[in-house]
């Protein structure tokens, strides 16, 4: 069973970083999937919804030549993606893991996006064109390790050159991603949420709740921000592998 990674909020495959290769060491064989208006597909306009975006990646997954069921990994917006997909195409999924995910209507507005980070924010998209200054904002807001803070600058800073996301396709993800409402009855695989205790940008009681309202197993980083595979990759790795060898109760 394939699994597909789905990044978040204009992110795309390479801002995996190495994490992508470790996890198919580690874990099993993985395929970055890029969202419209992200990546490869940058020259595309975004979807309004997460109902569209989870219709382009079936298709482009099928394009591939990849069969479901799959094993879908998704982080944030990826997360929603994911787990649309997994309520609405039972028979596409075989695994359920969300990153630092967060959706209506089990999470508040000020859970999803904690207030204290709206001044950054709004500033980060009145300066969107200003690539340096929005990439270390980015990372500012998402990431609690630091130690490849220049690295990883400059290699988002080498993504944005080549594959710019617009000012369009940024608001079109943020609208859909605060629209989106998942539906009612948990997904019907099995279902792993992991968070992180000191994450900035949403607030962990999120997975808490989600994990709760679906019965689902939860794990949580006591040090990592946002992007906890960027942050701790390893832990994510084994915590997954754990859960599928495993299967830990909630």
């Amino acid at each position: 069973m394939s699994w597909i990674l789905l990044r978040g909020l204009t992110r795309e495959a390479r801002h995996w970083g190495a994490f992508t290769s470790r996890f198919s060491e580690q874990v099993g064989d993985a395929t970055a999937l890029d969202l419209p208006g992200n990546g490869e597909f940058t020259a595309g306009k975004s979807p309004r919804s997460v109902v569209d975006m989870v219709g382009f990646a079936r298709q482009q997954l099928q394009h591939q030549g990849f069969k479901p069921p799959y094993s879908l990994l998704g982080m944030s917006l990826g997360g929603m993606v994911a787990s649309d997909w997994a309520q609405r195409y039972p028979q596409d999924v075989g695994a359920l893991v969300l990153i630092n995910s967060s959706m209506r209507p089990y999470n508040s507005l000020l859970q999803r996006l904690r207030p204290a980070n709206w001044p950054a924010l709004a500033m980060l998209a009145a300066r969107w064109r200003d690539a340096d200054y929005a990439e270390r904002a980015i990372h500012a807001l998402t990431c609690n390790e630091t130690a490849s803070k220049e690295s990883d600058i400059a290699a988002w800073l080498g993504i944005r050159k080549s594959a710019p996301v617009s000012e369009a396709n940024a608001q079109r993800q943020l609208w859909a991603a605060a629209r989106f409402i998942c539906a009612p009855t948990p997904p019907a695989c099995r279902t792993l949420l992991m968070s992180s205790a000191a994450d900035h940008l949403v607030h962990p009681v999120c997975s808490h709740q989600l994990a709760k309202a679906w019965s689902a197993a939860h794990q949580q980083h006591p040090w990592a921000g946002h992007d906890l595979p960027h942050d701790d990759p390893d832990w994510v790795c084994g915590q997954i592998w754990d859960w599928l060898v495993v299967p830990h109760q909630p």
